[in-house]
């Protein structure tokens, strides 16, 4: 009979928590709309296309005889779909293989081109010397990099294309290989640990503030059912926020999932464990919201910063990887982009699997054993 009732009761207090968050329209915005739109606004933007425009500032260019100012007048072309004091000339480097590089020239001087440095609107100045060309860039931006390489060779005669005498270049067109590919996967684990981390903490926190946990542990409910009802909740939310985000990136990018669904599946829930483990003992204790704020923060933000969701951590010092790759949310968005990306099975997840499901019972476990009902 107690067991029946168990039941009973967790049943309603699912029912109970799912129908609180589905009236919540700010939930359903920022659990399931939000993420889409990120993935939808970043992969279009950082989709690389075929052919590339690259902007250049040129600086004092007005005197007759110079080099550059005889490129721009003999050898690029007028830039008719632009204003009269914007990029005036256009010159193109056609590439089959590679895509075509088109490089448009703006005629300014120094205040206005650092400007524009700064917008992000071009990443080299190109300026004048005893009549050779000087190219100013940031030589830590890639972009900058290869846009003096290929300009370089424009202004010296020697269009830089693709190099004939070493063979024949490939391009590789692998699934898995875009910015999309690398995101979605980030995107997954970085909202799991959102709506674990603010969905859970700050939902028993807030509860705890108002004596509603009170009022219910005055009750006949079991106080683990309460818990399990809440992840619970927050694990079919999660998965149904997650299942639309691929459903819409495949249907807009083509994204795919390559590896096994099972693992997917599994290193999904060992993650959201470990997060629901992990909000239990953030929320265990303290009554007050601001400082619930504080803790969600201290855990949430270092890791999303540095786990790779956004940006491969490799970019981090190399002493840093092997402590960043310990940490919860990395070991989820690599599980799942493994998955998605390399063909790795349920078996080569294995490891991250136990771990993140250890984090989750230890952590949920020391939260019970410490949590405040009143």
């Amino acid at each position: 009979m107690n067991n029946r009732l168990s039941n009973h009761q967790l049943w309603q207090l699912i029912i109970s928590y799912s129908r609180e968050l589905i009236r919540e329209p700010g939930v359903l915005f920022w659990g399931i709309v939000f993420p889409i739109l990120m993935s939808l606004g970043l992969g279009i933007a950082f989709t690389q296309k075929t052919d590339v425009v690259r902007k250049v500032a040129v600086i004092d260019a007005s005197g007759d005889g110079t080099s550059v100012q005889h490129f721009l007048l003999t050898e690029a072309q007028p830039n008719p779909e632009v204003a009269a004091d914007s990029f005036r000339y256009s010159y193109t480097i056609p590439d089959k293989q590679m895509g075509n590089t088109t490089f448009l020239f703006r005629e300014t001087d120094w205040k206005e081109a650092m400007v524009l440095l700064k917008r992000g609107q071009i990443n080299v100045i190109l300026t004048e010397q005893n009549g050779k060309p000087e190219y100013h860039f940031d030589p830590r931006n890639p972009d900058a990099q290869l846009s003096y390489i290929k300009l370089s060779g424009v202004l010296n005669g020697k269009a830089v294309n693709t190099p004939q005498d070493n063979g024949e270049i490939k391009p590789l067109t692998l699934a898995g290989t875009r910015y999309i590919d690398f995101l979605v996967p980030g995107l997954i684990a970085m909202n799991a640990m959102m709506s674990c981390m603010w969905g859970i903490s700050y939902g028993i926190i807030d509860r705890r503030s108002k004596k509603l946990l009170r009022r219910m542990v005055a009750t006949p409910m079991k106080k683990t059912n309460f818990l399990i009802a809440f992840i619970t909740v927050r694990f079919v939310m999660n998965f149904i926020e997650s299942a639309l985000l691929v459903l819409v990136t495949w249907l807009v990018f083509g994204i795919t999932i390559q590896g096994s669904i099972a693992g997917l599946l599994a290193i999904f829930m060992a993650g959201n464990l470990a997060f629901a483990g992990i909000a239990i003992f953030v929320s265990s204790h303290t009554a007050n919201t601001e400082i619930g704020n504080g803790l969600i923060n201290l855990v949430v933000m270092p890791m999303m910063v540095v786990s790779g969701i956004f940006f491969s951590y490799h970019n981090f010092p190399d002493w840093s990887i092997p402590f960043i790759q310990k940490l919860p949310l990395t070991m989820l968005a690599d599980g799942i982009r493994g998955i998605f990306n390399e063909g790795l099975g349920l078996s080569d997840i294995a490891l991250p699997f136990v771990i993140l499901s250890a984090i989750g019972v230890f952590f949920f476990s020391l939260g019970l054993r410490f949590f405040k009902w009143h």
